[in-house]
């Protein structure tokens, strides 16, 4: 239940941000003022790394919460995949 919920959270802010690249494409076609163009630009940027912290956040209580006790190793594995991805997420934010 609180996985599918995540999903709409997450299908629902990629569909907005699809709106504000939309928004974005007709500002840059109607030759809207530059700092108006950046100014949505960061909105959108803020909205795809506000998306991206609730993947990772359903990650951290989904998946690593599941792991079975007494399987250390596969814990392990599933926190060493977090912290690539996190690693890989924060360069790219």
């Amino acid at each position: 239940m609180e996985r599918e919920r995540s999903k709409k959270e997450i299908l629902l802010r990629l569909k907005r941000i699809e709106g504000q690249l939309r928004g974005l494409q007709r500002m840059v076609e109607e030759d809207a003022p530059c700092q108006d163009i950046l100014m949505q630009m960061a909105a959108a940027t803020a909205a795809l790394k506000k998306a991206g912290m609730v993947v990772i956040q359903t990650y951290m209580q989904e998946c690593l919460n599941k792991t079975p006790k007494g399987q250390g190793d596969k814990k392990g594995e599933s926190l060493q995949e977090l912290q690539t991805a996190i690693s890989r997420y924060m360069d790219w934010a």
